[in-house]
């Protein structure tokens, strides 16, 4: 503008809109510009009068343009404002990617014509741009009132020469060439640049020595054969600053603009570097929130800010503090020496000034030295020497409106803080005490729920002479808190085992609470000697009262020794594996029967015989079935598994052999690594049977000699055994249970005697009537029977079988430490007895 404003006052009217336009073009460095004037009164027509840096092939449709029209020109004219237009929006010869801005000269009645450039961005021109615009148009359309008619070609030769003379004085360099890219025109700035005109001029552009853009022959080669402008930024090797070269055709040859670009570069670089930073900045907090977000434990939120904060700030080192019972505790610390950590004391650390201010203030405390460190705490002179920071932040923890801490973050050089910096950091203060506030009370949460999970499972698994177990229960991710899997192992009468695991679908503390329901009702039926089908008729009715969304599945398998017979009922629940002493394994055959709570009874049950030392494997879903594992893969890999790790066992036999088998199984199916979504168990029984030696049976007559042949085959026994000690008391149960029979029940009679952990005497009938002890009167003659049963014996119960029924009784063996127990307290009842 200031080059226009220099301008001569007798300008024609062609001189005013070439020096508007070639000032317009370089400006928004386009293309080229074009002037239109507006007709007479009446004559609604705009007409070309001026061109700049256009071919003529391009500017024919542009030679007389209707002011109703669609053309850019015309619609700056009608609606006398700037108006602009990119290539795809209006059809036209414009290239593609280019665009068009037109801007109106403004006069008293209405505009005077139109000043248009083609820019060769798609994107609108800047604001200032637009200013510029409208100051160039104004400015013409004030000189224009005072020129001559544009037809008098002496006046537009002397407009032609003046224009000359404003590019000669331009800012930036200008030269122009011929289609042979000679030299014909420099600008004082492109002589000051490039050498003298009177040694440039004819020569070639690209040869000579001043300029050392690369490739710059092709390129304004290029320029002349496609009549396409093209820009780039070379660094000049006289002074090493960036100027942007320009080449722009023209009608007979190639115009080049040389412009010094250094300071808008820099400009231009800072702004990236800044967009670069907080658009940095911006993925660094949105991870931070996600990971805080995802941060279940103390010291997964520790552990996420200790990751995120360093190159958020470039900080160096963080400790967190929680308020504990009242005093600050520091609960995790990262980038500091140990000696640094032993002075922060890692339970209860001595009162840090820092700390205390920012709790009892609730306001951050910024500290940019180590001198201002000292100064405002004087008294952690030690802690300055050996931590290695030299600037740090300490900012309080508020949660629901109460501190509950205090983090610091610190770095290793002295940093400013500036506005900005201080109010992110308070931002992600807030965020990092409620992580830590969830984070506390998730970890209380599932401490009460892991207690309820240990609280519903079996402490440990009873010791049995004929079943050895071993059990493993590996809870699901932690975000899972607990589940419903559970296993048990219930010692029945005589010698014989409950083997038993279920699952109830879902996970949380309504569904452990389920489980515990179950567990205790499967203690209750087995202890009444119920059969496993009846079991899972009794639980299916317990789960379907608990709602239609209430699903379990159970496996129940009863084990006798004396026979090595098993029986199993499942509901829903996958078969168990059975792993024979030569190492071969495999899945029974078993029914399949519906979920409890989805059942209709009967069940169906299965019966095997498994040999000694066999393994019986049972399991949960969520150890053979996962998200990368379908349940009939996870079957086979247990199974191969299972061999694999019993034959390891054979080889170091002993107590822990089943944890090992158990480890194997789990490392293999559930490793490490892999994060469950869903709870498992696993329990591990060996089997054993009862000697054959250590069992006496025999078939009696149903008649009253029935009880004296009893005590005689017991007498045998017991001799036998070396138990001769036992023979008395047992005489006794025999006749009574005996003649119980021959008095109340039918045939046939067996009776049995097992040497196990006791000596378990039992007498079979034909029988389902249940015995009943009832209180006899002085006087009565009978009715003492199954009293004295009761006094004698340690445990006595009946079970009901296929054929009738069986009582029996246990008494514990001499030297076992309960047998002194149980004399004496039988002692009373004895004597009560007479």
């Amino acid at each position: 503008m200031r080059a226009l404003e220099a301008m001569d006052d007798d300008l024609t009217a062609t001189e005013v809109l070439l020096a508007a336009l070639h000032h317009a073009v370089a400006t928004l460095g386009g293309l080229g510009g074009m002037a239109h004037l507006a007709g007479p009164r009446g004559d609604h027509t705009l007409r070309l009068v001026a061109i700049t840096g256009l071919p003529r092939s391009l500017t024919r449709t542009f030679e007389s343009i209707k002011q109703d029209g669609p053309a850019v020109p015309a619609r700056a004219v009608r609606d006398e404002a700037l108006v602009w237009s990119s290539a795809a929006d209006t059809p036209s010869p414009r290239p593609d990617g280019t665009g068009t801005v037109a801007v109106p000269l403004p006069g008293a009645d209405g505009p005077l014509g139109v000043l248009t450039v083609l820019t060769l961005t798609p994107g609108e021109p800047s604001e200032e741009q637009q200013v510029f615009l409208r100051t160039v148009s104004r400015w013409a359309s004030d000189r224009l009132r005072g020129t001559s008619p544009l037809w008098d070609a002496a006046q537009a030769r002397a407009a032609l020469d003046r224009v000359a003379g404003a590019v000669r004085y331009m800012s930036d360099g200008f030269v122009v060439m011929d289609a042979d890219g000679r030299i014909t025109f420099l600008n004082l700035e492109a002589e000051r640049l490039l050498g003298p005109s009177r040694r440039l001029l004819g020569a070639v552009l690209w040869e000579l020595p001043a300029i050392t853009a690369p490739d710059l022959e092709n390129r304004c080669r290029r320029a002349l054969r496609e009549g396409t402008p093209n820009g780039f930024d070379v660094e000049w090797p006289s002074d090493g600053r960036c100027y942007h070269l320009r080449l722009v055709p023209v009608p007979d040859g190639l115009t080049l603009f040389i412009t010094d670009v250094t300071e808008k570069r820099r400009r231009e670089a800072e702004e990236l570097e800044e967009a670069r930073m907080v658009a940095e900045r911006a993925a660094h907090m949105g991870d931070l929130t996600r990971a805080l977000a995802s941060a279940l434990t103390l010291h997964d939120v520790v552990t996420v800010a200790a990751d995120r904060l360093g190159p958020l700030f470039d900080a160096t080192g963080l400790t967190v503090h929680l308020l504990e019972e009242g005093r600050p505790r520091l609960i995790g610390l990262s980038g500091y020496p140990e000696e640094a950590v032993d002075l922060l004391d890692a339970r209860y650390p001595p009162k840090i000034n820092a700390v205390s201010r920012t709790l009892e203030t609730r306001a951050p405390i910024f500290v940019s030295s180590p001198e201002e460190y000292l100064r405002l705490f004087p008294e952690l002179t030690e802690l300055l020497s050996v931590s290695g920071k030299q600037a740090w932040v300490y900012l309080p923890l508020i949660a629901s409106d109460r501190p509950i801490g205090c983090w610091c973050i610190s770095f290793s050089r002295p940093r400013r803080f500036p506005e900005e910096e201080r109010t992110l950091l308070n931002a992600l203060s807030g965020m990092i005490a409620h992580a830590l506030e969830r984070a506390r009370l998730y970890e209380a949460e599932h401490a009460r729920a892991q207690e309820l999970q240990r609280g519903l499972l079996p402490r440990e698994l009873p010791a049995l002479p004929a079943l050895a177990a071993a059990a493993r229960y590996l809870p699901a991710g932690k975000e899972m808190e607990v589940g419903g899997d559970w296993y048990d192992i219930i010692p029945l009468s005589s010698e014989r085992v409950a083997v038993v695991i279920g699952d109830v679908m879902g996970h949380g503390v309504p569904e452990a609470v389920t489980m515990g329901r179950l567990r205790t009702a499967v203690h209750t039926l087995a202890d009444l000697e119920l059969p496993p089908e009846e079991i899972l008729y009794h639980l299916n009715d317990l789960v379907t009262n608990l709602g239609d969304d209430s699903f379990a599945t159970c496996l129940y398998a009863l084990y006798d020794p004396s026979t090595r017979g098993c029986t199993i009922a499942s509901a829903g629940h996958p078969p168990p594996a059975v792993v024979h002493p030569d190492g071969t394994a495999h899945f029974p055959d078993i029914p399949v029967n519906p979920p409890l709570g989805a059942a209709q009874p009967p069940f169906e049950t299965f019966d095997m015989r498994l040999p000694d030392d066999a393994l019986l494997v049972l399991y949960t879903d969520g150890l053979v079935e996962s998200a990368v594992r379908d349940i009939d893969e996870g079957m086979t890999l247990l199974v191969r598994t299972l061999a694999a790790a019993w034959r390891q066992s054979a080889l170091r036999p002993g107590d822990e052999e089943l944890d090992r088998v158990c480890d194997h199984v789990t490392s293999a199916l559930l490793p490490a690594e892999q994060q469950t979504t869903d709870d498992a168990a696993l329990l591990v029984a060996r089997i054993g049977s009862l000697a054959r030696e250590d069992v006496a049976a025999w078939s009696l007559p149903e008649h009253p000699t029935a009880a004296s042949l009893g005590r005689e085959h017991v007498r045998e026994a017991l001799s036998a055994w070396g138990l001769d000690d036992l023979t008395m008391t047992t005489e006794l149960l025999v006749s009574e249970l005996i003649g119980n029979v021959v008095r109340h029940a039918k045939g046939p009679i067996e009776l049995r005697l097992l040497r196990g952990r006791s000596l378990i005497c039992e007498v079979t009938d034909g029988s389902l009537t249940t015995p009943r002890i009832r209180r006899a009167s002085p006087t009565d003659e009978g009715g003492r029977g199954l009293q004295l049963v009761a006094a004698l014996s340690q445990r006595w119960g009946t079970r009901y079988t296929t054929e009738g029924k069986c009582i029996w009784t246990e008494q514990p063996l001499p030297g076992d430490p309960s047998d002194l127990d149980f004399a004496m307290s039988r002692l009373g009842p004895l004597a009560m007895l007479g």
